[in-house]
């Protein structure tokens, strides 16, 4: 068993910066060769693909619509990966979810190719 706990969501003007955390641990945890990604849910919508940073290399890659603004990273000694969102606009507002494939080291951008999700985290950006 595998547990993702996210954090650092909240409400923030538009313009403004949030600092999202994923906090994985359990015993059968490989984090450090994971890849993890965020992914997001508007009300109302599907749950789309934000970030993802693979394992060894840490290469990232981003959808189009956050691209510029938002940066994948990961701390492999904590555990841990982050989502840095920077210009925040009130479209960017979705609950924010991170997502980790086991011993996988690839990205992925489809929600079935994850393991492993967090409970969540709220993201409003008002206008």
């Amino acid at each position: 068993q595998v547990q993702l706990v996210e954090s650092g969501g909240g409400l923030v003007q538009a313009g403004g910066s949030l600092r999202l955390s994923c906090a994985a641990s359990g015993r059968s945890l490989s984090f450090s060769r994971d890849a993890m990604g965020w992914f997001r849910q508007a009300p109302g919508k599907e749950r789309e693909f934000v970030a993802g940073i693979d394992a060894f290399n840490w290469r990232t890659q981003y959808a189009d619509s956050v691209k510029g603004r938002f940066t994948i990273s990961r701390d492999n000694a904590k555990n841990t990966v982050y989502l840095q969102m920077n210009s925040l606009k009130p479209e960017d507002t979705a609950n924010y979810y991170c997502a980790r494939r086991s011993r996988v080291s690839a990205i992925a951008v489809t929600d079935a190719s994850y393991d492993d999700w967090g409970q969540g985290t709220q993201v409003t950006v008002s206008s």
